[in-house]
């Protein structure tokens, strides 16, 4: 799914897309999605990206589905701007797809 698509269908309808995977799903999320301006480290700069807000909510999105793995790629702390804010954006998609994982074991 491109970021073209997201747009189009909204975070939400995003998640909804995903949900048409069906067994063991294995999530991987490219933080070059996000617009520079909330996460200021991609490798491939371009405008017009998802907010942080807009990218937190697929993870929530996948509730239900029997994730067994998960990533955030293109992060390197060391080339992250002030505040941190690239590294801070990708340990928040984390915390929402372990929880995800989580709610699926605890059942």
């Amino acid at each position: 799914m491109d970021i073209d698509q997201v747009h189009a269908d909204g975070p939400t309808g995003a998640g909804r897309r995903a949900r048409l995977a069906t067994g063991r799903t294995y999530v991987t999320f490219d933080i070059d999605a996000v617009d520079p301006a909330f996460a200021q480290e991609p490798a491939h700069r371009r405008s017009g990206g998802l907010t942080s807000h807009q990218a937190l909510p697929p993870g929530s999105g996948l509730a239900g589905l029997h994730v067994v793995g998960a990533d955030v790629v293109e992060v390197s702390p060391p080339f992250d701007g002030p505040g941190q804010i690239t590294s801070v954006l990708a340990a928040n998609l984390l915390f929402e797809l372990l929880s995800v994982m989580a709610r699926d074991v605890a059942g």
